[in-house]
């Protein structure tokens, strides 16, 4: 027995087959592009989407020799807040799809909130991201702009919702993904219907919201013919990639908390009841296990502002074996780089935030300052910024002894020894790493197919590969930076609010 996963992700799908044991037999990866016709309009082609999930697929088995009669399962991890509309022939009624960063409906936003109250709206749905990344706003936006179109939907679809119906021409969707919708109800878990007819849509063209486990329907004749599979081949209905990525991780483990250094960065947190707090708003999903909810604060740019780093100081570096060449001068600078701080709002505020006009901005430069105290001060940047989100975390909810880490910033031993000495808390990485959102999607598979009657046995698949302990001094240290860090996050939370004011703009 075998299974295939599919993480939908913005960049691009990776797939991953794995054994019953859940162990990694292979993986592939292919890129679809996102378009940007407009301003704050983020767009990409559902068709994309199903062109990679044929071609990863056929590399997989291709790779491999496993048979398709060996695939026993199949389940998605998606990209959320996506709404894809179809007709009641399963068609495609637009050719792209605003995805989660798109943000185009403000004035649907404004709409809705002049007849909800916004903060019993965040209190019920836990939607702590800028309101317009939500899908609900997306259709009330397609509902004023192509009323033509609206009027032709019969159902709208999450990314991975889409795919499972393309592999099965069945339409449901699950509570994690439903919880990206902007009106779903996390203690109900159902769609609210009052703020579904305050966003003046229909509840008929939501699906019916089945566990993450649950087996939808199997592949089609048809979808076996283009991807390779099996007809008949079991798909679960799977999850959102924060759900799924939590389960990977960490498993349904109570108090559990992890970290996914990626371009963006946030820090999630499993907990029977949702974290809510409608001043910080940290955003909340419904958790793959059904009795749990991940909750999470975040920065927009993490490993994105490493890269900008990188891109800016870095030029000169060979590019197979930058970062390595990063991670050496950055050892070559003191702790706390020579008096120089970092923020790293490179791409603008959350809800952490003094403001949402925040800038970056380095601190403290003098005539001393040199390439690795630059490079240090984006590391220390990142990770003290980040330390706002852990200890908003920590306000609301007991949690564990450690932190995993899990993304691209984790293969680098300097700065994961600086999460753990400004942090104060034990940090490891495992053998999990890149492909938690996949292991958590296998998880679903096995579940599905009766080997796991729950998700207890995801821990014994992670081996600590790298275990960070934090230095007493170094902490000691790190939290008198840590008050400066705060200030300076909230001066330049002010310069940006002054900045954005009419005619005082500098550029």
């Amino acid at each position: 027995m075998k299974f295939i996963t599919y993480d939908l992700g913005t960049g691009g799908v990776k797939a991953s087959l794995y054994d019953e044991k859940l162990n990694t037999l292979a993986k592939s990866f292919i890129e679809y592009p996102t378009f940007y016709p407009e301003n704050k309009f983020f767009e990409q082609k559902p068709s994309d989407w199903w062109n990679g999930i044929i071609q990863s697929t056929r590399v997989l088995l291709d790779k491999t020799g496993v048979l398709a009669d060996e695939i026993a399962c199949l389940a998605i991890s998606g990209h959320s807040c996506v709404a894809v509309p179809v007709d009641t022939e399963q068609h495609l009624l637009t050719e792209t799809v605003p995805i989660w960063s798109d943000t185009r409906a403000a004035s649907q936003v404004r709409e809705f909130f002049s007849r909800v109250n916004e903060e019993e709206w965040y209190m019920t749905t836990g939607n702590g991201f800028p309101p317009a990344c939500y899908a609900i706003f997306k259709l009330m936006w397609l509902k004023q702009e192509n009323p033509e179109i609206y009027r032709r939907i019969d159902k709208v679809l999450g990314s991975k919702d889409y795919i499972n119906m393309m592999l099965t021409g069945e339409i449901k969707t699950d509570h994690s993904y439903a919880s990206s919708s902007g009106v779903y109800d996390l203690m109900q878990r159902r769609m609210c219907p009052d703020f579904v007819e305050a966003a003046g849509l229909s509840a008929d063209i939501f699906p019916e919201i089945v566990p993450s486990h649950t087996i939808i329907g199997e592949v089609t004749p048809e979808a076996a013919a283009a991807t390779g599979l099996k007809a008949g081949t079991a798909v679960a209905c799977g999850g959102v990639d924060n759900a799924c990525m939590a389960m990977g991780a960490v498993g349904a483990e109570e108090s559990a908390v992890y970290m996914s250094l990626g371009s963006s960065s946030w820090i999630p947190i499993n907990s029977a009841k949702p974290i809510l707090d409608y001043r910080t708003k940290p955003y909340v999903f419904a958790h793959i296990d059904e009795n749990m909810f991940t909750s999470a604060y975040s920065i927009f740019a993490g490993g994105s502002s490493y890269r900008w780093a990188r891109e800016t100081f870095c030029k000169d570096l060979d590019v197979e074996t930058v970062y390595q060449e990063m991670d050496r001068l950055a050892s070559m600078s003191p702790l706390g780089s020579n008096g120089i701080l970092f923020n790293p709002s490179l791409a603008g505020g959350t809800s952490q935030d003094k403001s949402v006009n925040i800038r970056g901005a380095f601190i403290g430069l003098h005539l001393g300052a040199t390439r690795e105290d630059m490079i240090r001060a984006t590391l220390e940047g990142i990770a003290l910024n980040l330390k706002i989100s852990y200890n908003l975390l920590t306000k609301h909810a007991a949690v564990s002894d450690h932190m995993l880490f899990c993304g691209g910033g984790s293969k680098s031993k300097i700065w994961m020894q600086m999460f753990a000495d400004i942090f104060g808390i034990e940090i490891i990485k495992t053998n999990i790493d890149q492909d938690a959102a996949s292991l958590g999607a296998a998880a679903v598979c096995a579940r599905a197919m009766g080997l796991w009657s729950d998700y207890s046995p995801l821990s014994a698949l992670h081996t600590v590969e790298v275990r960070c302990l934090p230095d007493s001094e170094n902490n000691k240290k790190y939290e008198k930076i840590f008050t400066a860090f705060r200030h300076v996050c909230d001066v330049v939370s002010d310069l940006g609010d002054y900045l954005a004011t009419p005619g005082a703009k500098i550029n």
